[in-house]
């Protein structure tokens, strides 16, 4: 198309497909019951033509904004930029945009805040990451102005929306059952940040297997983090200071996980040799540091595209959950990844 010439239009493309403009709606659209002749008929059309959909145009016409938003409360580590990759590869195939918001959750204006973004950009719906997923306020003011939301990992299996989850305390449980079956007696444990589900779920999973092998919890190797690798530091020369230190430390990510490893090279503690310690969610830290680092591998990319993909479907008009339908939740599977970070105690 030469400078100065119109743009061309969905008639444009209708007529060179040899289509109604509603199918070249619904090609656009990824709406299913296109036959696959029909849509490449209408995908080469755009292409020959250099159509683009005006996205602002399409959401005045329709009830939808084709946008939605990813509302977080913590910026630590790499949990966020992963589930903002799972989201955004599938809003980007179903033809939606990503609005990406971080919100304050101590913030006292937190309900106003977030009814103003989702009502002033017009979210056709919203995924929650912790510790928002929990968040009294913001559940409610997402009910009351109708807008659709997926959780992940929540602490409250209640039947408000849809959800997606691992068993973070089985995870936990297992991989502590782990270092227990290497010999392990004197096992630390660094716990996350309070207002997350899963550091509970955790840490109980991590009391669960001692019980069950007979071992008791030592109130001394227990720390307390947020998940930051800072957090980690601190309380991991709380616990391997002195001689009554644990010979391993589970720490409840792989971040806290990593300050471990570098505290014990501080003081001069070999790993595994003196000190094994294990972490969660299999994050890209766990491969650099040294050793590589034995962990739990929590799927957080396929988590967000599995909640996205929920929000979707929820999204798309008349295809809305019936009321007293009880909300799909999906429990994906978690993967204990050995590396050389865990050895029997010396």
């Amino acid at each position: 198309m030469k400078p100065g010439d119109r743009k061309p239009t969905i008639n444009d493309v209708a007529r060179l497909a040899g289509v109604s403009i509603k199918t070249v709606s619904r090609v656009i659209n990824k709406e299913p019951n296109v036959r696959d002749e029909v849509r490449e008929r209408v995908l080469r059309a755009t292409t020959q033509l250099g159509y683009r959909p005006n996205f602002s145009a399409r959401s005045l016409a329709g009830q939808r904004s084709y946008l939605v938003g990813y509302l977080f409360g913590d910026a630590g580590g790499d949990y966020a930029h992963r589930v903002e990759v799972g989201i955004l590869d599938r809003c980007r195939a179903a033809g939606y945009h990503l609005l990406v918001e971080q919100i304050d959750a101590a913030a006292p204006d937190v309900a106003e805040r977030t009814a103003a973004l989702v009502t002033q950009l017009r979210l056709d719906g919203v995924v929650l990451t912790p510790p928002i997923t929990d968040h009294a306020d913001v559940l409610r003011v997402l009910r009351e102005v109708g807008v659709p939301y997926v959780r992940i990992a929540p602490d409250r299996h209640d039947d408000v929306s849809p959800f997606v989850e691992i068993d973070d305390e089985a995870a936990a449980c297992e991989l502590t059952t782990h270092l227990i079956g290497l010999g392990h007696r004197r096992i630390g444990f660094i716990k996350g940040d309070p207002g997350h589900a899963a550091a509970r779920l955790r840490y109980d999973g991590f009391c669960r297997a001692l019980r069950e092998h007979g071992l008791e919890l030592q109130p001394a190797f227990i720390g307390q983090g947020d998940f930051s690798y800072a957090s980690g530091l601190a309380a991991a020369r709380g616990l391997l200071r002195g001689d009554q230190r644990p010979s391993a430390v589970f720490a409840g990510n792989d971040d806290m996980a990593a300050a471990v490893i570098a505290v014990a090279h501080e003081a001069g503690l070999r790993v595994p040799g003196e000190l094994s310690v294990v972490g969660f969610d299999d994050a890209p830290i766990a491969g650099v540091v040294w050793p590589p680092l034995t962990t739990v591998r929590q799927p957080i990319v396929r988590m967000a595209e599995t909640a996205a993909e929920l929000l979707l479907t929820r999204a798309a008009p008349k295809r809305g959950g019936e009321a007293g339908e009880t909300p799909p939740r999906h429990r994906l599977a978690y993967e204990i990844c050995l590396r050389r970070s865990t050895a029997p105690p010396a």
